[in-house]
Parts: C-alpha cells; sequence; structure tokens
C-alpha cells in the first residue's frame, strides 16, 4: 500500500484488525474504526473491539464512542469520519479505515445521499399501504413511481419498499434519483483498498472460536450490564449479535449452550452476508488472504 489512507474491510473474524495493528505498527499509521457494532462503548467484548494491549500499540480512533442509548446512522459517522481524516492528512499521518459495515465504505467511495427527513405521517401512511395490498400490489405501485429502486429490492424486504415509496411522496423525487446525485467523499484514486478474505470454511471457524472466547471474556456480564438499563430492544446495540441470543439465556429461555450455538449460527450469517456483499461491491479492491 502506497497512499496516506488505505481502506481495510472484511467480514468479521477475517483478521482484518490483526492486519491493520501490523501495517500501524510500520507505518505509524493511525487505525480509525469502520465497524458499526464497535462503535459502541458497552459492546467492547460482543463487538470483538481492539483490546487494551491492541490499543497500547497503535493509535486507534473511533471506537468505543457511542452510547448504547444511540443511534448512529451512516452519515453520522461520515460526519466523524471526515474531520478525523482531514486532520490526519494535515498533519501528514497515515491513516487505515478498518471494519466490516459495507455502507460506510460505500458512502467514502461512492457517496451518500443527502435525502430530507421522511415525515411520519407518510411512513405510517405508506406502511398501512403495504399492509394493505400486500407486497405485489405495492411493489407494481413502487415501479409506476421509481421503476430503478423496485427493480433493485429483493422479494420479501418489506423496509426497504415503504422506504423507497415514501421518500418518492414526501420528496417528489424518487429514491434512484436521490442517489444518482450523490458523489465520493474521498476522491477516487486517493487512497488504496483491500478486503481481507478468508476462504470460506476458516472464516466459519474463526467465527466458532471467537464466539467461545467472548464467553470466557465477560459476554454474559456486558448483556447483563445492558438489560440492567431497560433500554429500547429497538436500538442498534440492542440487536448486536450475541445479545439476544444471551439476553434469552439471562432470562431462563436458553441454556447457556444453547446461547452459545445460537450465537455462533447468527456470526456465520452474519459473516457470510457481509463475505457476499464486499464480493459483490467492492470488485475493483485488491484481495487479501491471512496467512
Amino acid at each position: 500500500m502506497t497512499k496516506a489512507l488505505t481502506l481495510i474491510a472484511g467480514p468479521t473474524a477475517s483478521g482484518k484488525s490483526r492486519l491493520a495493528l501490523e501495517m500501524a505498527e510500520r507505518t505509524g499509521a493511525v487505525i480509525i474504526n469502520a465497524d458499526s457494532q464497535q462503535l459502541y462503548a458497552d459492546l467492547r467484548v460482543l463487538s470483538a473491539r481492539p483490546s487494551v494491549e491492541d490499543e497500547a500499540r497503535a493509535e486507534h480512533r473511533l471506537y468505543g464512542v457511542a452510547d448504547a442509548t444511540e443511534s448512529w446512522s451512516v452519515g453520522r459517522w461520515t460526519r466523524a469520519v471526515m474531520p478525523l481524516l482531514d486532520e490526519l492528512a494535515a498533519e501528514g499521518r497515515p491513516a487505515l479505515l478498518v471494519g466490516g459495515t459495507g455502507l460506510y465504505f460505500n458512502a467514502l467511495t461512492r457517496g451518500l445521499a443527502d435525502i430530507p427527513a421522511v415525515p411520519d405521517a407518510v411512513r405510517d401512511a405508506v406502511q398501512a399501504a403495504y399492509d394493505l395490498e400486500g407486497e405485489a400490489a405495492f411493489r407494481r405501485r413502487l415501479a409506476e413511481a421509481d421503476p430503478l429502486t423496485a427493480a433493485a429490492i429483493t422479494p420479501g424486504d418489506r423496509q426497504r419498499l415503504i422506504r423507497a415509496l415514501a421518500v418518492a411522496q414526501a420528496t417528489g423525487r424518487s429514491l434512484s434519483d436521490w442517489k444518482a446525485d450523490t458523489r465520493p467523499l474521498l476522491a477516487p484514486g486517493s487512497y488504496d483498498a483491500l478486503v481481507v478474505e478468508p476462504p470460506r470454511d476458516r472464516l466459519y471457524a474463526n467465527c466458532d472460536a471467537r464466539v467461545s472466547l467472548m464467553i470466557r471474556q465477560g459476554a454474559v456480564d456486558e448483556v447483563r450490564a445492558l438489560l440492567a438499563r431497560n433500554l429500547d430492544p429497538a436500538l442498534p446495540a440492542m440487536k448486536a449479535v450475541g445479545v439476544p441470543e444471551l439476553a434469552a439465556h439471562l432470562s431462563g429461555a436458553a441454556t447457556l449452550d444453547q446461547a452459545v450455538a445460537a450465537i455462533r449460527l447468527s456470526t456465520r450469517h452474519y459473516a457470510k452476508r457481509q463475505l457476499t456483499w464486499f464480493r459483490n461491491q467492492t470488485k475493483d479492491w485488491a484481495r487479501h488472504t491471512p496467512p
């Protein structure tokens, strides 16, 4: 890697944080978080955030900066990361952006649509229409307003269908039109980019091993502390992989062994989705297979 900024993406348990730490120690780069779960201070164990020892080996930024009561959007993350990148560039310091949240990388390299907020009344009316009409009829209606978006949304994705029609009705412009106006936040050619992509069988074995390590490191106590705060279950931190499964165990609905098995399955599914996303969305990025 030759540029001052390097993007390092990959699925969970792929080894991207280890690679970034090795690179940072060689180059003096600052490691910056690009993972939505590692933002949360309450999820050090379950998000596999860099350890205190790792943080002592290289400077880390934007890790554990959010409280579990917060809900960080892609836009909020970009508003935090771009001034940081500008600051490091002005100081002549290299940076490594590391994480598994594909939408963060998309915002940087392809742009983020600045779509106005949809009024609650419009969203509720569109949602009611979906529930009344069913997906097929609703999708036909969306296709009239925004054929590009309708064609891109996979069957059964109720949330995205509702969002697309609500945006069209609230703003008078289709979601595809809004997205077409976007510009990348990073200048093309100003960064290096790679995806850490181990073989799938090794990735799944890493996922299983990581879950076992999390349990030994205190994941149960971490979830117990979260539950004691009586937070809204819909918050992103409360939906992070491992939280619902261990909450079921703490409530008596599942044994610890059952919870661990469920977390392993959820982690594998999450890693598979990430792997598929990066293969489809970052085809022109370099690939790195960990030794």
